[in-house]
Order: C-alpha cells, then structure tokens, then sequence
C-alpha cells in the first residue's frame, strides 16, 4: 500500500464511508425521472467537510452532476474516478428489505444502488477527500464526477457534461464501472477489469393493420403480427462476431484456469463450435448467458404498445428492442441480422446507437490496477474484462479518455452471492467488508498513480 496510506485508521474511514454509502442509498435515485439533485447534495456536503469544493451542475429540472477536483503540480494528465448516482427501478415486493432504507443483515448493505454504482460514487468521495487532506504532493489532477441519467443513456449526466463543460471533465485516463470485483472460478481468483463495452442500437419496431372489430378477427392484425416477430427475435441467436477485446479476455481468463478448463475456454471463440461449448460444457446459467451475449451481436424485446380498448382491433402494434453491437460488428449488420430474423412486416426505427468502447490494456494504469490487485488480494489475478451493457465510458471516451472499470469490491467465496445476478436484480445488497476492502484498494491504486 502507498506508504501515506498505511498508517490511516481505516476503521474510521470504512466506517465513513459506509455512512455516506446508506445516505446515498436512501436517496431514490429510480430513472426515469431519476431526481438525483439530492443525492448530489449529499455528495457535495461530504466533500466539503473535507475541504474539497465541489460544483453542483445541473442538467435539466432536478437533476444533478457532481464535479470535483483536487490539484496536481500539472507534470502529468489528470485522473478521473467516476460514478452514476441514478438506478434502475425496484420492486419493493419481491424484495427481502426495502430497496432504499439502506438497511444491514448478516453483513450485507441491501439497496438499488448498492452495487450499481452508488458504491463507487462513496468510495471515490472518500478517496478525494484523503487526496486532499493527506495526498501531499500530486502529478495528476483527480477529478471526480458523480453523474445523473446513466440508466437511461447518460443524455442528462455524462454526455452532457462531456458537451458543456469538457473541461471540467477531461482526463487521459478514468475509473469507473464494471470492474474490480473478485470472481471465483475452478479455484482461482480473478479481478475482472473493464477494457470495452458493446455498443447500443435501440430502436423500434412498428407492425401496421386494419382496424376493426374484436370480434371478428383479422389475418393482419397487427398485434398478432408483432407478436410472431418478436418471438422470433428474443429466441434467435444471432451470428458470432469476435473482436479482439473479448478474444484477450477469453484468452487470459483460460490461462489462469486448471486443466481442462484452461483448454476447453478458448474453443468458445471458435465460430463453429462456440455456442455449443458454452451450452454443454459452461456450468453456471449466468455465465452462459454472458459468454453467448459477448460474442454476437443480441436484441431483446423489452417494451410492447397496442391498442387502448378491447373490442378493437389497433392500426398499429410497437415494440421497443434493446440492441447491443458486438466488438467487432456495427450498427449495420445488427440492423440487417435483426431484419433477416423478423422479416418484412416489421419496420424498424433508430431510438439511439452508440459504437461499441474499448481501450488498450497495455498502459501504466492497467499494469498498476494488475499489482494492486495481486498485493490486496495475494495469489488473484486481474484479467482485462468486456461487458455487454454499456457505461458513462462512452461518454469520456469522447474526450479521448482511456476508460477502465475498477469500482472494487471482494465477495466472501463461500457466499452464494454472484456480482452479475445482483445488477439490476431483486435485493441488490454489497458486504460491508468487501466495500470496505474495495475502498483500500481503490485508494491505493490512485495514490500510487497520482501521487508523489
């Protein structure tokens, strides 16, 4: 650990932030309409007890960025820790503990944020904060942005500070999510990084008919149409597309895997027989699904409007799909895989497209995040990581900021608690020792790089 942080009391400052963490997560931050100003504020309160001055930017009624920076000599490029203070919505029924009381059991902090990304944006705060008040001299600029609107495409957060105010933004590298959480497999300890994410092709899709009577049904009724598309485009699977992010992922995830797991992973790069290797020979549901979404291009149905009244037949049936261009595809051949699948009756229009992201990890910080790793947690292994959902990275990529995801935090193995099935999951919830040990390594990783 960096020798300014080894003499902290660090129950004192897990015990912080674990206190802003419950204040953030009692802000209901659900989006749309997302109403982050008051999470901001708090945010903005804890970083100036600390003596940081932070700007509360606002991008529309109610909602709110937060911006702060601690300076360097300028020897070298700034740094920037990053987070979103938005969620998805909850379900409080089908929750064990409500989803925004921030409520513990049995070591664990139950709350829709806990885990995406509220964590990230209370580590951060008190990584700043320590920056400020014991960080000595810097060679970097660290920045920290908490922003709204990610969940729903970051029109309101991160893009809209990349387009108005780049300058508060701007860094040559960024930490934020997904990344830098402990996965355990065949026996190993893994950390994975992020190094790219899919692109997004949202759109809509539109079926047209006769109106007419319900009770006396029509060979194109549109809704019946839209249903048949539909079905065939949440079952199909689509062709692979392979970019080389995800076959350096693939590949050093099965080097650091025992015999026969170490052979068997890399055939799921093999066009023909991937898909059925990662059918038969994958063991955990989850981890099927992300393998088959990483290696093509996918659509899910996710929203279906027709109609307004019983006894009527609609002119007209919609949907909204979720697509996700594979590394190595575009937006294009997406379009054109999807019309293959739902045929001519179906007419598609753009909502959003964002390119896939990626970034090298072949630099100075991904090295460093390696042998952080490998010091908190001996004998574990940080492996560059893409992911098939989307982050504010598309944004700060925009400024030529070379992005990874590393909002730490270490799982007890003998929990059946999997990272990936708690984003945005019934009882979201983190371990309170694993943030608190996320929050070390995380303040190590960016003293050692910015500081002197």
């Amino acid at each position: 650990m960096h020798a300014r942080l080894t003499e902290l009391d660090w129950g004192h400052w897990g015990h912080e932030a674990l206190e802003l963490l419950r204040t953030l997560l009692r802000c209901d931050t659900t989006n749309p309409p997302g109403d982050e100003e008051k999470c901001a504020q708090s945010l903005a309160e804890f970083l100036r007890d600390g003596g940081v001055e932070p700007e509360v930017l606002v991008s529309a009624p109610g909602r709110a960025n937060v911006v702060a920076r601690v300076k360097g000599d300028g020897s070298l490029p700034p740094l920037l820790l990053a987070a979103h203070i938005d969620v998805v919505p909850a379900e409080p029924a089908r929750w064990k503990h409500p989803p925004f009381a921030a409520e513990i059991h049995d070591g664990y902090l139950y709350g829709r944020g806990a885990i995406d990304m509220k964590n990230m944006a209370a580590m951060s705060a008190v990584v700043v904060r320590l920056l400020r008040e014991i960080g000595g001299p810097l060679r970097r600029d660290v920045i920290f942005a908490a922003v709204a609107d990610e969940e729903v495409g970051c029109h309101l957060g991160s893009r809209w500070l990349v387009d108005h105010h780049p300058d508060k933004v701007r860094a040559e590298y960024a930490l934020g999510e997904i990344g830098g959480y402990s996965l355990y497999l065949n026996g190993r300890t893994l950390y994975p990084i992020q190094v790219a994410e899919k692109g997004v092709l949202w759109l809509k899709a539109k079926v047209e008919g006769t109106p007419g009577h319900g009770s006396m049904p029509r060979d194109d009724n549109p809704v019946t149409r839209l249903s048949e598309a539909l079905a065939k485009i949440g079952r199909a699977r689509l062709p692979a597309h392979v970019g080389e992010p995800v076959r350096r992922f693939v590949r050093e995830m099965a080097a650091n895997q025992p015999f026969p797991a170490r052979h068997v992973l890399p055939l799921v790069l093999d066009e023909r027989v991937g898909a059925f290797v990662i059918d038969k020979l994958l063991p955990d549901p989850s981890t099927r699904r992300v393998f088959h979404a990483l290696l093509r291009n996918t659509v899910s149905p996710t929203v279906v409007r027709a109609g307004n009244k019983t006894n009527v037949i609609p002119a007209t049936a919609e949907a909204e799909l979720d697509g996700r261009i594979a590394l190595g595809s575009s937006d294009s051949e997406l379009l054109a895989e999807l019309r293959a699948v739902a045929g001519p009756d179906v007419k598609f229009e753009v909502i959003d497209r964002q390119a896939p992201v990626s970034t090298s990890p072949d630099t100075e910080l991904f090295a460093l995040l390696s042998r952080v790793v490998a010091d908190h947690d001996p004998g574990a292994v940080a492996i560059p990581f893409v992911i098939p959902g989307f982050t504010d990275a598309r944004s700060w990529s925009r400024l030529g900021t070379r992005c990874y995801g590393f909002s730490p935090v270490r799982f007890d193995p003998r929990h059946d608690v999997k990272f990936a099935d708690l984003y945005h999951g019934d009882d979201e919830r983190i371990p309170v020792e694993g943030f608190q040990f996320g929050l070390r390594m995380l303040a190590d990783a960016v003293f050692r790089f910015c500081a002197r």
